[in-house]
């Protein structure tokens, strides 16, 4: 086994590399490399690409991983008679090339090329009930797309909750921060981070849905703060995008939420503040309601994961 770091990528297939890169745009991520066949993009945070489009038909590809060095590599692909290949995508390094068990390609890289980070939203000082320390100036927001920093998590639904389960955390080290049961000892689901230690880290970076069938549920990308959040719901309101779910904050995990559709169908979620655990936390038992609960804004419509 080896311990991942962090979710890297996911990968999507559109029939229209030139509308999908329209649509991230505005989503808030960054153009790294385009050609006729592939199209790589990017959040400001120091990672080569968040989300990668391949020309074909419209379809949810795979996902990726950080390693934290090619020796772990090595040790993965010895553990399950593959390869390490070199990586063909900005960034360069090394790759392993894994299947699920519903046949899902998992990608797991590392030594890649660090770009230059770019810039987010500006930071804002807030007045509020106990302290008033914006004084003698006006709070003016950054209009436009919000700032993406990096993918935060993404959601998998899968055919047998448990098996899957088996094969992430023996692969890749990952923990339970919250398990999801429709019932005592009936477990549709877990929320999963990775295990690094004392080092704090998100509630979740994978989360697997025992759905029966397997299938992209979404992909969520941390933005800068939560006005940088709405002030992107409003640009993607205005380019009249397909708004699903939000704004709310969920109660599993914490974040501010705010999910679309891109012009394909596949839902992917802006958010920010979310919780920050590591090895001191437990994991919990969670029922079906906390899954769907918010500690504010509106109820889950019937579509999310569909």
């Amino acid at each position: 086994m080896i311990r991942v770091t962090d979710i890297a990528y996911v990968r999507f297939s559109a029939p229209d590399l030139n509308q999908m890169e329209t649509f991230l745009h505005e989503f808030g991520l960054a153009t790294v490399q385009k050609s006729a066949t592939e199209l790589y993009a990017r959040g400001s945070d120091a990672h080569p690409f968040a989300h990668v489009t391949s020309l074909g038909e419209p379809g949810f590809a795979g996902i990726g991983f950080y390693a934290e060095n090619v020796s772990d590599l090595e040790k993965l692909a010895g553990a399950n008679g593959v390869s390490v290949e070199d990586h063909a995508a900005p960034g360069g390094g090394k790759v392993v090339r894994l299947r699920d068990p519903d046949g899902t390609l998992v990608e797991i890289v590392a030594g890649q090329t660090k770009p230059q980070v770019l810039p987010a939203a500006s930071a804002l000082v807030h007045n509020d009930a106990r302290a008033t320390p914006r004084k003698g100036d006006a709070l003016r927001i950054d209009t436009g797309p919000s700032h993406v920093k990096r993918l935060g998590h993404a959601v998998l639904n899968v055919v047998d909750f448990r098996a899957s389960e088996v094969w992430y955390k023996k692969n890749f080290g990952f923990v339970t921060s919250d398990e999801i049961t429709l019932a005592p000892d009936m477990p549709l689901g877990a929320f999963m981070r990775c295990d690094r230690g004392a080092i704090h880290v998100d509630h979740h970076t994978l989360f697997l849905v025992g759905t029966g069938k397997a299938g992209f549920n979404h992909a969520a990308f941390e933005v800068t703060h939560m006005d940088d959040l709405m002030a992107g719901h409003q640009h993607l309101t205005d380019k009249g995008r397909q708004h699903e779910w939000g704004v709310g904050r969920h109660l599993l995990g914490s974040q501010i939420f705010d999910y679309w559709r891109d012009p394909w169908g596949h839902t992917v979620e802006h958010w920010t503040d979310g919780d920050l655990f590591n090895n001191e936390t437990p994991p919990n038992v969670r029922p079906l309601d906390d899954l769907i609960a918010n500690q504010w804004g509106p109820s889950a419509p019937p579509t999310m994961g569909a």
